[in-house]
């Protein structure tokens, strides 16, 4: 199943290449997305062994556009989600799942204990925040400085795991039966 992905995800990112002016973006975000697919098939209840310590931290991070404004489609949301897993990678942060919605981005990872939540979370803000509005001239006359609401929601998960990952798997028809039924929140 994974190479059918990637051969998928490849045939995918092509078609982007040929009607797109964010391809050369879109293949380096790409790439970092692959990454991060490599650790979401990895064992994920595994502890954690670095240098001194040994932990299990995981915790399930929502945060959305400032208003809560529904910008994250199409090109800007795979690029948010890109930017994203690239933070991660680079901060050896393991994400177990991610979803990219029009309105707030659910990240489930496992961290390092030298990492507090806060800083973890203005870091993905951060970055994801100056590149977004640097590829994307209308997101800054929307948005101004700053792309996130300040605020976000941290839900650390103890053995509960499936039940968090499932809800995040889902939020595609979590979000479309709740437009269909004019629920939407």
């Amino acid at each position: 199943m994974n190479g059918e992905f990637i051969i998928l995800g490849c045939t995918y990112l092509f078609s982007l290449f040929l009607r797109n002016t964010f391809a050369p973006l879109l293949l380096k975000y790409f790439m970092y997305r692959r990454q991060c697919i490599g650790y979401m098939d990895g064992n994920k209840k595994e502890l954690r062994h670095d240098r001194h310590t040994v932990s299990l931290l995981t915790d399930h991070l929502v945060f959305s556009p400032k208003y809560r404004g529904k910008v994250l489609v199409g090109d800007v949301a795979m690029i948010a989600e890109g930017i994203i897993c690239k933070t991660c990678v680079e901060m050896g942060i393991e994400i177990i799942e991610i979803a990219v919605n029009p309105d707030h981005v659910h990240i489930f990872f496992k961290y390092p204990p030298k990492y507090s939540l806060s800083f973890i979370a203005k870091k993905l803000k951060g970055r994801s925040s100056r590149i977004l509005r640097e590829e994307f001239p209308h997101l800054r006359d929307w948005c101004g400085d700053h792309f996130w609401a300040p605020s976000c929601f941290h839900g650390s998960v103890g053995q509960g795991w499936e039940v968090v990952q499932k809800y995040i798997e889902t939020q595609d028809k979590h979000h479309a039966k709740s437009i269909a039924t004019g629920l939407v929140h």
